[in-house]
C-alpha cells in the first residue's frame, strides 16, 4: 500500500536541533525507504498573507534564525496574537523552485515531497489547549492518510489518521528533573490517549510507563523502537579523515577521550558522571558534547571544576559528520541516564564500533543488551570502577565492540521499517 504520511517539524526548526529533531529526520528518510510520500508541516513565524513567490525565501531565513515571539501584555504583538487565536489557522503550501541555496542545510532539512507553514502554530495550539483542554485541527488540501506527529502536540490534521509519539513520561516519572508543566502535559497525554487513532513509543520500557499513568492507551500503543543512520556516516569516510579533522578541530588523538553526547540536563546524571569521571583516575578527557538546557548546582560544580583542570571539554553543538567523527574515535561513549526512552547515542555508538557504559535504566538495556557495561545510575564509586575497567581492560572493550555489532543489526532501517509499516497499516 502507497500511503502518503504527514511529518511536523516543531523540533526541526530548533537551531541547535534534539533527539526528536534527529527522530523526525530519521521517520521522513525511513518514509522514502518504504516508498511513502511525505508531506512537512512547520509551525515558523511566517506570515500568511506572504507573497506565494517569497515564501521560499522567508522560509530558509526563519529556518536558519528561529525566533521565539514573546510579546508583553497587552503590547501590538500579544493584541494580535490574541486576534489571530479567534480564527481557524491557516495554512499555506511553500514551493521549492530551487533559486534558494540551500545545501548548508542538508543535515536540517527532512526528506519530503510537499512542505507546508502555519505561522506560529505550535504557540498557538498550546495556547487554545491551555485555556480549553481542546486539541487544534488544521486543514490541509488533499491532507496525508496519516499524519504522524513527532511529539505530544494539541493538534490534529481533519481528515487524516492521527498517530503521536510519546518518546517517553520522564515529567511524570522523574518530575523534579524537567521544568515542563506538569498539568498542562497530563492533560495533553490524558487527551492524545483518549482521542488518537494510535501512539507510538520508541521501547517496551516507554511503553509500560505510558501505559502505567494512562491505561486507556494500552490497546492503541505501538513500540517501533528507532533507527540510527550513524552507519551511513562510517561507511562514508574512513579512520584516518575522521582522525585528522578531530585533531584539527578539537586538538584530540584517537582513543584519547571518553565522549558524553546530548543535552545537558539532570535526568542525563551529568553531575554524578562527572564527578566519577574525575574520581577514576583516568588519564584520558571527557567530551561532553550538549547544550546546557538546565543548570544545577551539583552538574555545573563539577562541570566547572573539570574545566578548570582540562579534564573535560565542553562543546554544545556539533553537525552530525563532525558529531560521529568525534564518536568514531572516542575510547567509549559514557552514557549512565536516569531515564531514556530509547537512547539513540547508545545505538550509535555500536554502529561506530565504540565500547558503551550505559545504566540500568529506562529503555538503556533494552538497547545496550549484552553490549554494554552496565551500571547503578545512582552509585558514583560504581560508574568511576566501571570507567577505570573501560581504560585499562582493552580485552573487554573489544568484546563489547564486536557484540556491539550484532546488537545494533536488531534496529537497522528495515527492521524500523517493517514496524512502521505494521503500526500504519493497524489504523
Amino acid at each position: 500500500m502507497s500511503l502518503r504520511v504527514g511529518v511536523d517539524g516543531f523540533n526541526l526548526a530548533i537551531s541547535r536541533g534534539t533527539g526528536v529533531a534527529t527522530y523526525a529526520r530519521t521517520l521522513t528518510r525511513a518514509l522514502h525507504h518504504m516508498g511513502y510520500s511525505v508531506d512537512m508541516v512547520y509551525g515558523l513565524d511566517l506570515p500568511n498573507s506572504s507573497n506565494i513567490d517569497l515564501r521560499e525565501v522567508l522560509f530558509f531565513e526563519a529556518l536558519d534564525q528561529p525566533s521565539i515571539r514573546k510579546s508583553k501584555l497587552f503590547s501590538k504583538q500579544w493584541i494580535k496574537d490574541r486576534k489571530s487565536d479567534l480564527y481557524p489557522p491557516s495554512i499555506q503550501e511553500i514551493f521549492f523552485t530551487g533559486r534558494v541555496e540551500k545545501r548548508q542545510f542538508s543535515e536540517k532539512l527532512p526528506s519530503f515531497d510537499r512542505l507546508f507553514n502555519s505561522d506560529g502554530i505550535f504557540r498557538k495550539a498550546a495556547r487554545y489547549f491551555r485555556r480549553t483542554g481542546k486539541i487544534t485541527t488544521i486543514y490541509i488540501d488533499n491532507p496525508p492518510n496519516i499524519m504522524h506527529w513527532t511529539y505530544p502536540l494539541p493538534l490534529k490534521v481533519f481528515g487524516s489518521k492521527n498517530i503521536y509519539t510519546i518518546h517517553d513520561v520522564v515529567p511524570l516519572k522523574l518530575p523534579y528533573t524537567t521544568l515542563d508543566n506538569k498539568g498542562f502535559y497530563f492533560r495533553l497525554i490524558n487527551e492524545i490517549s483518549e482521542k488518537s487513532d494510535a501512539i507510538c513509543t520508541v521501547s517496551k520500557s516507554s511503553l509500560e510507563d505510558i501505559v502505567s499513568f494512562f491505561p486507556k492507551a494500552r490497546n492503541k500503543i505501538y513500540n517501533t523502537y528507532q533507527y540510527s543512520n550513524s552507519s551511513d556516516y562510517n561507511q562514508k569516510r574512513g579512520d584516518s579523515e575522521c582522525a585528522a579533522q578531530v585533531e584539527a578541530n578539537f586538538g584530540l588523538s584517537p582513543k584519547s577521550y571518553f565522549i558524553f553526547f546530548g543535552s545537558l540536563e539532570p535526568k542525563k546524571n551529568i553531575g554524578r558522571l562527572i564527578e566519577a569521571f574525575l574520581a577514576s583516575g583516568s588519564k584520558r578527557k571527557l567530551v561532553l558534547v550538549g547544550a546546557q538546557s538546565w543548570k544545577s548546582e551539583r552538574e555545573l560544580r563539577y562541570l566547572e571544576h573539570g574545566i578548570k583542570i582540562g579534564k573535560i571539554i565542553l562543546i554544545d553543538y556539533l553537525p552530525e559528520s563532525t558529531l560521529f567523527a568525534l564518536l568514531r574515535l572516542s575510547k567509549a561513549l559514557l552514557f549512565p541516564s536516569l531515564s531514556e526512552g530509547f537512547g539513540l547515542p547508545v545505538l550509535e555508538a555500536m554502529n561506530s564500533g565504540v565500547p558503551t557504559l550505559i545504566s540500568n535504566e529506562g529503555a538503556l538495556p533494552e538497547v545496550g543488551g549484552e553490549a554494554a557495561l552496565k551500571i547503578d545510575a545512582y552509585d558514583v564509586d560504581a560508574i568511576a570502577r566501571a570507567i577505570f575497567t573501560l581504560e585499562y581492560d582493552d580485552n573487554l572493550c573489544e568484546k563489547l565492540i564486536a557484540a556491539g555489532h550484532i546488537q545494533a543489526s536488531q534496529f537497522d532501517m528495515a527492521s524500523y521499517c517493517k514496524r512502521l509499516e505494521e503500526l500504519y497499516h493497524s489504523v
